[in-house]
Parts: structure tokens; C-alpha cells; sequence
């Protein structure tokens, strides 16, 4: 559900009506959701900013301008950029990681692993991202520009467990970092460490220094972020975990410590859960802002923003409405001072598949191959070929050439046009639009038998476990050329999904059951295309994707 006022939203659709095109012109930064904007229009916003799995985000500011990172995990490509004007409309300008490394060890999808927790800083004139891979270690990559080239990733400091690294560079020259552990890989947990860094900061020096140790009144601190603020340096941090949490700031006049902490932003009455990880801005105007993610189970870990006010040298976060010294988050709120109004934005989510690249919404589920798919510049399609499934396939969990995108709403349908076209070698080949999690649903066409295409839906229960999939039901159609369609509604812990398919782009029939979304490994459930064939073949055969669009519910 959009949130907007009525004139705002007169103002909307008449820009639609002017062209669809321009509404969903990715080059110009004028895109437009259909199905959910944080602006009102009328100087404020309403949280989430973004209703859709940015999970950890970081943002910096640089002169006028505002960019934002986040957690991407297994997804290809990792580390999104987000571009913004005024902390509330955003836009995404591009990724800093192309493909993960090691890059052998990341062609099959590694669930859970990845990009963990990146910190985003600017420093003499170039763009910095740091994150933890918990298997292998401390990355960097930097740029001059944030919409890329990034250079390649340098690996800080090798080690397991090392997660949600923050830097730090102070006015005398010297640098510093801090960071958290995984207990899945370290066997410790709930303690943050910090240490000198080489000031170019490609190395870390010297010997860690425990800064906080949160077992007994904050288990579970991570995602530190670091800063400087007149004579204090300030750590960042939750704590008590994803769903109950709390944010605690901490600070010294040394950036090794000994550091004092303060509770400053807990869920409180709402029922934003966490409030989790995040980080601090400050705005060209001297306000300082927040920018955090709630967690919210199939949808993800959906984006929102809270004002800082300085208390004591303290920042406290939200707003304290029910008097007990610490803060909770906002609903809606007075939008930042950034000097005037900028237009509304969003990312990006519909595509048409006329450009020479795929949007940027779109990820890959691990490295991918060359031949996957391409964008066809004869045709303004996207072609997918039918990429061999593994010969011991169970379910899709653990296959890495589907093409999905991040839930944009609690509402919304998504809708794409297609035409299959098998090779006929022999059967199965297949090709479909999926919601994709622990559980996953999808709507396929198969070339089955000699009685031509089938489609059907499926289901694959527990697929993390390797829950095999099932058949729900299922016809055969007398067209290749097919309109495949999926309305999500609901909230967290109940986001309902329901697949209906059309030979003529007008008429839709509902097919199977309601299926029940679940989240991934760290990630929300996301939705998008998939070709695959269960045997080898000398020339794979192929499905045409005209559009990909997400609208409101009818």
C-alpha cells in the first residue's frame, strides 16, 4: 500500500499517463514504484523508505549527494549502490562486486555466505566499501566514482568468522578499524574488537583490542560502525539480536577504548522489531540521521530512517514517546533539511528488456555462466536458454542460473510476457516465474510429451533441507506465447502467493494453490525467471522474456 496524499498521487498518474516508458526509464533516474513510496509528498515520509531486503545498510554523503550499500550475500551482483538526494527517494545506480570471490568457490550458490554487513566511507577523494565474508576474511574494494568502476576486491586480513568490519581514518593520518565475529565460524560471539589500519587501508596493523564485550547486558553485539564527532570516537552497534533488539552507542576519547555505552533507539510501543544494524549520516544542513533495516520475515530486511538528536553527546535515535530516556522509531516524520525538494524516486523493479543490459534490480543466485542468458538487442527480449539442472537434482535451492529480484511491497503483482521455444531433442525442458526461499513456488511451461506444453505449478517444501518439489496441478496449452503472473499480499509471517497464467495477455486463469513465501538464507523470498533442461544437449533451446512488471493488485 502506497502512502501518499491524494494530490500527490493525481501528480503520479498523470506522469504515468504521459508515457510508460518514461516512468520506467532507468537511465534517467525517474523511476516510480507502482506499489510503494516512502515520500508523502507533503514534506514528510513514512517508514519503511524502502519496502524492499537492503539488509545492513550503510550510507555516506559526499557534498549534495548520498550513497548507500548493503548485505548481498550469495546474490550476483553484490554490494548495490544506491544514489539519493534527500535520505528518503532512492535510486539504483549500480553494484561495486560484479562477481564474488573466490570466484570458483561462489559458481554454486553459497546460502548465507557472501557479503555480510559492508560499511560505506569516503576518504581523500575515493569511495570505500569493507564487509566480511565469514569463511574468508576482511574485503575492500574502492572507487573514485560510486556508480563504478570498483577496483577488484583486496583482502584485509584472512580469517574465519571475521564479519561487519567499520573504518576509520582520523585527522592526524592514522586509521583504524573495528569489526565483530560470526560464532558459526569464530566459536565467539558478542565482543567487538579494533585495531590500527594502514592508512591506505589495504592492511591491518598490529594486534586486536577488545572494545566492548557485550555478554552480559547486550549479547549478540555486531555490525559496529565507527565514526569521530568532536573529541569522541563513537562505535554503533546492536544488540540482542534481528527480531527483539535495541541500538547502543558507544564512545571514549581513545579509539582503542575504554569505552562507556548508552542505549539509544529500541522498538519500544511500535512494532518496527530490531530496530537493527545500520548507519549514521549527517546531513550538509548539521542534522544527523539514521538509516537502519527492520527485519520482516519473507519480505526481508526492508529500510528505514530515524532522526538523531544530540543528547549529553549522546545519539539518541527516533523519537522518546513514552519518556524513558531512549528512543523509538518513527512512522512518519518530517523529511531531512537538505536545502530543497527533490523528485521522487525508487529503485528500480519492472523491466522491459529493451536495453543492451538487464536492470539492475536483477541478481543472479551464484556466479554466473556466460550462457545463461543475454539480453537480445534485435529483439528487446531477454533471452534465457535452458541451463542443465545438477544430475541429482532434488529442488531448485541449490541451482545457481535463476534471475530473481528483492519483494518491492507487501502488495504488489508481478507479471512477465514470454515465448518458449524448445529445442525438441527430447523433452522437459522448461522455463518459469518463481518466488524463491526455503519454500519456493513457481508457474513453468514444460515441453512434456508429444501432446506438446504443459503448464503447471510447483511447490518445494523445507527446500533448504532438500524437500523435493511437487506437482500441484496442471494443463496443457496449445500456445508457446504465455503471460505468467504472481499476486503477493499479506505480512510478515504470512505472505501469500497466487500464480494464474494467460494465452492473450487479457484473460487470466488462476492455477493451483495459495503458497505461503518464506524467506532465504539471510534474505528475504524473491521472485524472477528461470530456464532449465534435466539432460545434456548439443543446442539448448530457449525462452524469450518480452517484459517483467510489477503493478498494484488488482
Amino acid at each position: 500500500m502506497i502512502r501518499f496524499t491524494a494530490t500527490f498521487s493525481m501528480l503520479l498518474l498523470l506522469m504515468a499517463a504521459t508515457s510508460l516508458a518514461q516512468s520506467q526509464d532507468q537511465s534517467a533516474g525517474s523511476y516510480v514504484s507502482d506499489v510503494w513510496v516512502g515520500d508523502n509528498g507533503d514534506g514528510t515520509y513514512t517508514n519503511p523508505i524502502i519496502h524492499a531486503d537492503y539488509s545492513d545498510p550503510d550510507v555516506v554523503r559526499v557534498g549534495d549527494d548520498y550513497y548507500m550499500t548493503s548485505s548481498s550475500f550469495n546474490t550476483v551482483p553484490g554490494l548495490p549502490i544506491l544514489h539519493s538526494k534527500d535520505l528518503v527517494n532512492w535510486e539504483l545506480i549500480g553494484h561495486a562486486l560484479p562477481r564474488l570471490y573466490p570466484k570458483e568457490h561462489f559458481k554454486e550458490p553459497r546460502h548465507e555466505e557472501g557479503v555480510w554487513a559492508p560499511s560505506f566511507r569516503y576518504h581523500d577523494g575515493e569511495f570505500y566499501i569493507y564487509w566480511g565474508d565469514p569463511d574468508f576474511g576482511i574485503y575492500m574494494v574502492k572507487a573514485t566514482d560510486p556508480a563504478g568502476p570498483w577496483s577488484k576486491p583486496t583482502l584485509v586480513k584472512e580469517g574465519k568468522g571475521l564479519i561487519d568490519p567499520s573504518p576509520l581514518w582520523d585527522s592526524d593520518g592514522k586509521a583504524y578499524l573495528v569489526h565483530a565475529f560470526a560464532r558459526s565460524r569464530a566459536g565467539i560471539n558478542s565482543i567487538l574488537v579494533a585495531q590500527p589500519m594502514s592508512p591506505n587501508g589495504t592492511e591491518l596493523l598490529d594486534e586486536p583490542v577488545i572494545v566492548f564485550d557485550g555478554h552480559e547486558e547486550h549479547p549478540t553485539v555486531e555490525g559496529p560502525k565507527f565514526y569521530k564527532r568532536g573529541d569522541y570516537y563513537y562505535i554503533l552497534a546492536p544488540a540482542g539480536g534481528v527480531e527483539f533488539g535495541w541500538q547502543l552507542a558507544m564512545r571514549s576519547k581513545n579509539p582503542l577504548g575504554p569505552y562507556e555505552e548508552k542505549v539509544v533507539m529500541h522498538q519500544g510501543n511500535t512494532d518496527i522489531n530490531g530496530p537493527h544494524q545500520g548507519g549514521m549520516v549527517e546531513t550538509q544542513t548539521g542534522e544527523s540521521w539514521f538509516v537502519h533495516f527492520s527485519d520482516q520475515g519473507a519480505y526481508g530486511r526492508i529500510v528505514h530512517l530515524n532522526p538523531i538528536h544530540w543528547e549529553d553527546g549522546w545519539p539518541m535515535m527516533g523519537e522518546d514517546k513514552n519518556n524513558d530516556g531512549i528512543g523509538e522509531p518513527v512512522i512518519t516524520h518530517k523529511k531531512p533539511d537538505v536545502g530543497q525538494g527533490y523528485p521522487v524516486q525508487t529503485p528500480i523493479e519492472s523491466d522491459e528488456f529493451d536495453s543492451n543490459t538487464l536492470g539492475l534490480q536483477w541478481q543472479w543466485h551464484a556466479n554466473p555462466e556466460v550462457f545463461w542468458g543475454f539480453p537480445h538487442g534485435n529483439e528487446d527480449v531477454l533471452r534465457l536458454y535452458s541451463t542443465r539442472v545438477p544430475e541429482d537434482f532434488t529442488n531448485y535451492w541449490d541451482v545457481p542460473h535463476l534471475l530473481l529480484q528483492k519483494l518491492p511491497a507487501q502488495n504488489f503483482t508481478a507479471t512477465t510476457k514470454l515465448e518458449f521455444h524448445p529445442s525438441n531433442e527430447e523433452i522437459g525442458e522448461q522455463t518459469g516465474l518463481i518466488v524463491m526461499g526455503r519454500d519456493y513456488s513457481y508457474l513453468s511451461v514444460t515441453d512434456r510429451d508429444e501432446e506438446g506444453l504443459y503448464v503447471s505449478q510447483t511447490v518445494a517444501h523445507e527446500a533448504d533441507g532438500g524437500g523435493h518439489e511437487q506437482e500441484i496441478t496442471g494443463e496443457f496449452v496449445d500456445s508457446n506465447q504465455l503471460w505468467f503472473r504472481v499476486e503477493v499480499s499479506g505480512e510478515k509471517g504470512d505472505v501469500q502467493c497466487r500464480f494464474s497464467y494467460s494465452t492473450d495477455g487479457e484473460n487470466f486463469t488462476e492455477i493451483g494453490e495459495e503458497f505461503q513465501a518464506r524467506p532465504g538464507g539471510w534474505i528475504g523470498a524473491k521472485v524472477g525467471l528461470f530456464a532449465s533442461r534435466p539432460y545434456e544437449n548439443y543446442d539448448s533451446g530457449f525462452a524469450d522474456f518480452d517484459w517483467f512488471r510489477v503493478t498494484e493488485n488488482e
